[in-house]
C-alpha cells in the first residue's frame, strides 16, 4: 500500500463524526431558480446510501451550509441527518459547538468543503477532504481530494473509505447482498 494512502486510512480510521457542506459537495454546487423563484439542487443518491451505511455504523453526519432553504432541510430528513447547520459563514465555529454537543474532539471528525468558506472547518479537523472541482486554495490545504466531483459520487467514495478504514465495509456489504438475494 503506497504511503499516501495508508495515511488516509489512519486518518479514516478515527472518524466518529463527518461534516458536510452541501453546495459542492453533496450537490453540484449549480445554484438552479425555477420560474417561481424556487432554489432547485441536484443530489446523488450513492452519497445518500453511503451516508446511511456511516450511520448504521454509528458515525454521525451533519450539514454544514451558508445557504438557507427548505430543500437541505427536506435532503437531511430524507437521510435522517439530525443535525443541519444552515446559514453559517463561520463552519467552524458550527462545527465547534456540534462537536461540544456530541462530546468530540475536532480529531474525532472529518469535514468535507469546496471553498473559502469552508477553510475554517477544514483546518479543525484530523480528516479534511475536498473535492476536483474545489478552489484550489481549499484543495491544497486539504489531507484527499476524493476522484469524484462534488454532487457526483464524492460524499460516497469518502464515506467507504471510512468504512474501510474502521472495518465496516465488508460485512456490510454481504448484509446487503445476504438481503436482496435473487
Amino acid at each position: 500500500m503506497p504511503a499516501a494512502a495508508f495515511v488516509i486510512l489512519e486518518r479514516a480510521r478515527n472518524v466518529r463524526l463527518l461534516a458536510l457542506d452541501v453546495d459542492g459537495i453533496l450537490s453540484d454546487g449549480l445554484l438552479c431558480f425555477s420560474s417561481t423563484g424556487e432554489e432547485l439542487k441536484h443530489f446523488n443518491v450513492q452519497d445518500g446510501l453511503g451516508i446511511k451505511l456511516l450511520q448504521e455504523v454509528g458515525i454521525e453526519v451533519a450539514l454544514i451550509t451558508g445557504r438557507h432553504g427548505p430543500i437541505i432541510a427536506k435532503r437531511a430528513q430524507d437521510l435522517h441527518i439530525k443535525h443541519v447547520f444552515q446559514g453559517r459563514d463561520d463552519k467552524g465555529v458550527a462545527l465547534l459547538e456540534l462537536c461540544q454537543t456530541l462530546n468530540l474532539s475536532p480529531a474525532d471528525c472529518a469535514y468535507m468543503g469546496d471553498d473559502w468558506v469552508d477553510l475554517s472547518a477544514l483546518k479543525l479537523v484530523n480528516f479534511a477532504i475536498s473535492v476536483p472541482n474545489a478552489h484550489a486554495e481549499v484543495r491544497s490545504r486539504v489531507h484527499l481530494v476524493t476522484q469524484a466531483a462534488g454532487g457526483a459520487g464524492a460524499v460516497r467514495e469518502v464515506c467507504d473509505i471510512i468504512l474501510q478504514a474502521q472495518g465496516h465495509y465488508t460485512a456490510l456489504l454481504e448484509n446487503f447482498l445476504a438481503l436482496h438475494k435473487s
